[in-house]
């Protein structure tokens, strides 16, 4: 096992199974909404969390937003179901075609970007859905330097090398599931086998290896995006820049970035412990966060906005007691944080999830 906080979370997390249908809803509905957030929000996603949670779970739009933002979640959402669909048939072994087929799903078809090159000079190209990148890609790291990923002419064969390893670690069964799926994120993203969406693909597959193994599958939190990125970077450091040798390093040689997932993923599974644990009517839950507010009054009225979605400044006073002044300054506190929203015919919306 990794480290004993993470083997004292996941016996936490064996020992509350089975769940409950309403208790394996809730998590569902949550994992939904923070995970397709968070992994599309990390690259550059502008929809927030009100808004994807009444896209993904409602079927609603509102607020402004590009148009892209919201099929790109649409179908990010779409991608999360197949991986878990096909993380069910454990017998199944990983192929390419299936990374593929997730990709092509995840941006959905070709498009053209446009760039300005120095000069001014206009240039284009497209990015192809399910297909591997036709031309070289890399990224500037924030100390200003070019880091190149794996030629065009290697990625196929580093990608079948990348799945036959993945399929006989998972058959030898040496390495436990959490260790197969942090190996596999750091050796996938020096690949980085397409043009686009490499680090959404990167982060499903987590969820795949985990789920395939009936582990609690974890979110990525965009809030926390450098740390997830500097963990990476550290790895790179130690394993050196040839994209090869990326892409077939070993756990001891990622330890940056395989102690970064191990302490998310102990924070993951804590929390969804509580979550389904911890019955606290002052206790919510809000973009993974335990949010413990400091008075009762508060949850009194994220619940009276719940029951009651057009209610007014005098229907809360006369239900919760207290000063017109205090409630406003409560309600927008409220927004402001994003815990709850008003939309434009006047109904009350609220994002935050309680305990209870």
């Amino acid at each position: 096992m990794e480290n004993k906080k993470l083997e004292s979370a996941l016996e936490k997390w064996q020992n509350i199974q089975p769940l409950s249908d309403i208790d394996r809803e809730r998590l569902s509905r949550r994992f939904t909404v923070d995970f397709n957030y968070n992994s599309n929000h990390i690259e550059g996603n502008t929809l927030t969390y009100g808004q994807t949670e009444l896209l993904l779970l409602f079927g609603k739009v509102a607020g402004e937003a590009d148009f892209r933002d919201y099929e790109e979640m649409k179908a990010s959402n779409v991608g999360l179901k197949m991986m878990l669909t096909e993380a069910t048939d454990t017998k199944q072994q990983l192929m390419q075609n299936f990374i593929r087929t997730l990709h092509q799903t995840l941006l959905r078809e070709d498009y053209t970007v446009y760039r300005t090159l120095p000069g001014g000079v206009q240039t284009s190209y497209t990015i192809h859905a399910g297909q591997y990148k036709p031309r070289p890609n890399s990224v500037i790291t924030r100390y200003g330097d070019r880091f190149e990923y794996a030629s065009p002419e290697e990625t196929p064969a580093l990608m079948t090398d990348l799945v036959d390893w993945y399929n006989q670690a998972e058959a030898e069964g040496k390495m436990t599931p959490i260790e197969l799926a942090i190996l596999f994120h750091y050796r996938y993203i020096r690949i980085h086998p397409f043009e686009d969406g490499n680090g959404r693909i990167a982060r499903l597959m987590v969820n795949y290896i985990l789920s395939r193994h009936n582990l609690p599958m974890i979110v990525v939190r965009s809030r926390l995006k450098q740390a997830y990125i500097e963990a990476l970077h550290q790895a790179d450091l130690i394993v050196g820049v040839t994209p090869a040798d990326g892409s077939h390093a070993s756990l001891k040689q990622i330890r940056p970035f395989h102690k970064h997932m191990v302490n998310l993923i102990t924070q993951e599974v804590e929390n969804d412990v509580l979550f389904v644990t911890e019955k606290d009517e002052n206790i919510w839950w809000y973009d993974g966060e335990r949010i413990a507010f400091r008075t009762p009054t508060y949850a009194k009225i994220l619940r009276e906005l719940q029951i009651e979605s057009n209610a007014t400044l005098a229907y809360l006073q006369q239900e919760i007691g207290i000063n017109r002044s205090a409630l406003q300054k409560m309600l927008q506190l409220l927004q402001d944080k994003g815990y709850v929203q008003k939309d434009d015919n006047g109904a009350w919306r609220v994002f935050i999830t309680p305990s209870v």
